[in-house]
């Protein structure tokens, strides 16, 4: 199995009021160093992505294990005349060094399709950020059968146009729709076997020596209790957390689980 990066991303939805925000991001950066080579991101909601970024500043110089910030979501232009949104710019402008694209949320109550999440990836990259692809099928899509022709075209449609160096710079996370904030969980072997898919068609866009290179997490419901069975899977290189990741002592307990997973 080739030896990739583990990586650990708290996605903070619309959730928190200010105090929290930083409480949390203070939390979380102060325990990091628990978390051995698992590389931790917090994505708060864009509001608080600048005092997010101060809090981990200060927690980092005071000698604490470095926790990357990320966005949860942007427009592809890098300014303009497009009222409530965020640019790229303005996320590296705040300390950002990823940002998620393609969220089912986004994808189911927000419509954006496989051709908007490739047009804000392209976006994301652009401005040397890391982007966080999401795919993933919806239950209806999984009693169906079709999970692996569901997410065989997202990733097809949301890579379209990346080169090799690109999808090198990029993570993807698969996220069944079923699992997210429903406390279902795909059962190892479930995820196992759809990561597996990803990779091999990430080989078919690129080669597989960078398919072997690219962080492919699972998010869907990850706990404590769940993370372990998870991060022993050859193809589960991290997570995507929701809800536990409101939590500092879950989210980094997860991370922990990846950490020392062999």
């Amino acid at each position: 199995m080739a030896i990739r990066r583990r990586i650990v991303a708290g996605n903070w939805k619309m959730n928190l009021d200010h105090a929290g925000a930083v409480a949390l991001a203070q939390a979380v950066a102060t325990g990091a160093h628990s978390c051995g080579d698992c590389n931790l991101i917090l994505c708060p909601p864009s509001i608080y992505l600048e005092p997010v970024a101060q809090t981990l500043e200060l927690t980092n110089n005071a000698g604490h294990s470095g926790v990357a910030l990320g966005g949860q979501n942007l427009h592809d232009q890098p300014k303009g005349a497009f009222t409530g949104e965020i640019s790229p710019t303005m996320l590296v402008d705040v300390g950002c060094t990823f940002c998620i694209v393609g969220h089912s949320e986004r994808r189911t109550l927000f419509g954006e399709t496989d051709s908007v999440v490739n047009t804000k990836a392209k976006a994301v990259l652009a401005a040397g950020l890391t982007p966080i692809i999401c795919v993933g099928e919806t239950l209806e899509e999984r009693d169906q059968g079709r999970t692996a022709a569901v997410v065989t075209e997202q990733i097809s449609g949301s890579l379209a146009g990346l080169s090799a160096a690109d999808l090198a710079k990029s993570i993807i996370a698969y996220e069944p729709v079923w699992a997210i904030g429903t406390g279902k969980v795909a059962t190892p072997e479930q995820a196992q076997e759809v990561h597996a898919l990803i990779r091999k068609q990430l080989a078919e866009h690129a080669d597989e020596a960078t398919a072997n290179q690219v962080v492919i997490q699972y998010g869907g419901s990850v706990k404590p209790e769940n993370a372990g069975v998870l991060a022993a899977q050859p193809d589960i290189d991290g997570a995507l957390v929701g809800g536990a990741s409101l939590k500092a002592e879950d989210f980094l307990a997860i991370a922990e689980q990846f950490a020392h997973a062999s």
